[in-house]
């Protein structure tokens, strides 16, 4: 089976840390004995090439400098900090669209499968209609969200829908989106880990690591859908997990940990203000990556601590650097930076709580799914996460980690306490963890489900 795969991204060298959970999932699906190509725009003039045995074709769609709509950042935040950006928009779809002719009438594939629909649709229907191949099309949420700014989306995405022989989506969030757009049938398609996990030694994946996942003897099951209200039953796969994850130990001060982009969405605001309602001697807030918000929530940050302290660290702008805080005051927040696979994988093993406080944003984006809550449960560390997006299809509130409502601090302060007071409620997350990922999350049931899919629609 051959199977043509289009995105907005994929790596543009070995080391590239962009969409590693696509690049993982390509990964199974050639060990599974499906051919692949990748259809991706151009970075900066960038020719097509190979990345772990698998070809991209990059389509040209402006001068070198130019070609900077995708990679590094979405495309959707791109233009509205540079609305120019937007005129590229017409030579992407047209270069994309006879791109992809080109690759299916040499090629031959058997699926094009395109993900992030609103433009891919486009760029694959062409093919699709002249040598009728199926396609697949991959929602992962934010361009349906999209809707919500840009009205004029709607019906080019409802439209889409319709030409397509089969859906996926990322989450129950992001199919509920697509079933109030047009009803049709919906697959759940989420993500694994891009980390791997044994009895001798944990090493981190997350949004700014691709690390290669071990090969396991797996176990098949059939089991109930994971998530309720889709159309038909899921195929599932369970994982035999021979490592019995405990707590963490707590050094000093229980340690949370937050990981990803500096982006709204992500809600750090809210973290930093959850400091306030956790005593300095007691908790450490430590908050991984860097963003275009990095700045601004160091000064938040520094408005929280005693203004002594606050007026001794005024320009000091070093990445990793402490906010320390004197005593009685708030809990000690750390900005570490970007970190070395290594230093992160350290924060990990070192941390007591995983926590991702997103929010639904002032663009309406929120999170498709959240990977590096799996990730987090796999190296074995309880989730603290707010009540939005696709969130609720990894973390079972009281089940496999808590769930908070968005924007709430006290209530994000309040999850930190009750597990920093009571080992045996983390124990038992991080054994309902265990078990939902292995229901839900394991790469071989999720490449069993698409390569069923890919099967029936060729069938049909």
């Amino acid at each position: 089976m051959k199977v043509l795969v289009i995105g907005s991204v994929y790596p543009r060298f070995q080391e590239d840390a962009e969409v590693p959970w696509l690049r993982t999932s390509i990964a199974h699906l050639k060990k599974a004995g499906v051919e692949i190509q990748v259809l991706a725009p151009a970075y900066k003039g960038l020719k097509s090439h190979d990345i772990d045995g698998t070809h991209v074709n990059r389509f040209r769609y402006a001068p070198a400098n130019w070609e900077i709509l995708t990679h590094e950042e979405g495309a959707p935040s791109k233009m509205a900090s540079k609305p120019w950006l937007q005129l590229l928009a017409i030579p992407y779809i047209i270069n994309g669209f006879f791109q992809c002719i080109r690759i299916s009438r040499k090629w031959k594939p058997d699926v094009i499968h395109a993900h992030w629909p609103f433009p891919h649709a486009y760029i694959a229907l062409g093919a699709a209609k002249l040598f009728k191949i199926p396609l697949v099309l991959n929602f992962h949420g934010a361009e349906l969200l999209l809707i919500r700014k840009k009205k004029w989306v709607k019906p080019l995405l409802k439209f889409a829908i319709g030409q397509a022989q089969a859906i996926f989506a990322n989450s129950s969030f992001t199919a509920g989106k697509i079933k109030a757009l047009r009803n049709v049938n919906v697959e759940w398609s989420p993500y694994g880990t891009t980390l791997e996990v044994d009895s001798r030694q944990s090493e981190v994946g997350s949004e700014s690591v691709i690390l290669n996942e071990r090969e396991n003897d797996l176990k098949r099951r059939e089991s109930q859908p994971c998530l309720h209200g889709y159309d038909r039953a899921s195929k599932v796969g369970a994982t035999s997990h021979p490592v019995t994850i405990t707590p963490h130990a707590v050094n000093g001060l229980f340690k949370i940990l937050f990981v990803g982009r500096h982006i709204e969405r992500k809600g750090i605001t809210y973290l930093i203000e959850a400091a306030k309602y956790l005593p300095r001697d007691k908790f450490e807030i430590r908050i991984v990556g860097v963003g275009d918000l990095t700045e601004q929530l160091k000064a938040q940050a520094k408005e929280i601590m005693d203004p002594i302290e606050a007026a001794s660290l005024q320009g000091d702008k070093a990445e990793g650097d402490r906010i320390h805080e004197v005593e009685g005051s708030p809990a000690q927040i750390i900005f570490t930076g970007k970190l070395s696979p290594e230093d992160l994988a350290n924060e990990y093993k070192t941390a007591n709580v995983f926590t991702l406080p997103a929010i639904v944003d002032s663009k309406g984006d929120t999170e498709g799914l959240g990977v590096v809550l799996i990730e987090a449960m796999e190296l074995g560390l309880p989730i603290v996460a707010s009540n939005v997006g696709g969130i609720p299809d990894v973390v079972i509130d009281n089940e496999s980690g808590i769930l908070v409502p968005e924007k709430d601090p006290v209530a994000l302060a309040d999850a930190f306490k009750r597990l920093a007071a009571d080992p045996s409620l983390t124990e038992r997350l991080l054994a309902g963890a265990r078990k939902r990922i292995s229901e839900c999350f394991t790469w071989d049931g999720i490449i069993e489900r698409q390569i069923d899919v890919y099967n029936k629609v060729i069938k049909k």
